[in-house]
């Protein structure tokens, strides 16, 4: 019986990864405004949060996609870095941990890396 199952269990996978890749990402069925708009709402999200003194910029810690909003040249906003730990890409962290926060590439930075 398992012999007759694989066939379809391993159409069934291929069937839902190519689902995924060819899944048009919610962004790109933004218009232009609306993606400006959730921009700047990001970007003064991270602000607000910056003025309050308990986080800061660390730069060099974020996965891929998981920067927070401006993050320098390439990567404007949140979500947008492309690779793990890139260097002009920041995460908010709380005040203090940056420079512990160890990487493959080494620690965190509180200005951007090269």
């Amino acid at each position: 019986m398992f012999n007759r199952m694989l066939p379809a269990l391993v159409a069934g996978a291929f069937v839902a990864a190519l689902g995924s890749i060819t899944a048009m990402p919610a962004s790109a069925q933004m218009s232009h405004s609306d993606m400006e708009k959730m921009i700047k709402e990001n970007q003064a999200k991270t602000m607000k949060a910056l003025k309050g003194g308990k986080v800061e910029k660390c730069f060099g810690v974020a996965l891929k996609g998981q920067n927070d909003c401006y993050a320098g040249a390439g990567t404007s906003c949140a979500g947008t870095s492309m690779v793990n730990y890139q260097g002009n890409a920041f995460k908010l962290v709380p005040k203090g941990t940056c420079t512990a926060m160890k990487t493959p590439n080494g620690t965190g930075s509180l200005t951007p890396k090269a």
